[in-house]
């Protein structure tokens, strides 16, 4: 497995917070595809199917950290 690029890096995190890809785009000032294209080069790179697969071995092989998934207070408390 190579390591993320830092753009896949950085898309991969905000998908991972539960952003879809248009908001990533539009944060990120590109298209909806390009952001599809850079999550895709991220899956293929990871070995990953699909973005909770990618996120999951992300996170398991360090190449993103936890404490970067920020979790709603809404959701923390209903998952206590």
């Amino acid at each position: 497995m190579r390591q993320l690029t830092a753009r896949q890096r950085e898309v991969l995190i905000l998908a991972a917070n539960g952003n879809p890809n248009s908001t990533i785009a539009a944060w990120r000032g590109v298209t909806v595809h390009s952001v599809a294209e850079i999550l895709s080069a991220a899956y293929r790179r990871l070995g990953a199917t699909d973005r909770a697969q990618a996120v999951a071995i992300a996170l398991a092989v360090g190449e993103i950290g936890v404490h970067q998934i920020h979790i709603p207070d809404q959701q923390r408390e209903a998952a206590a």
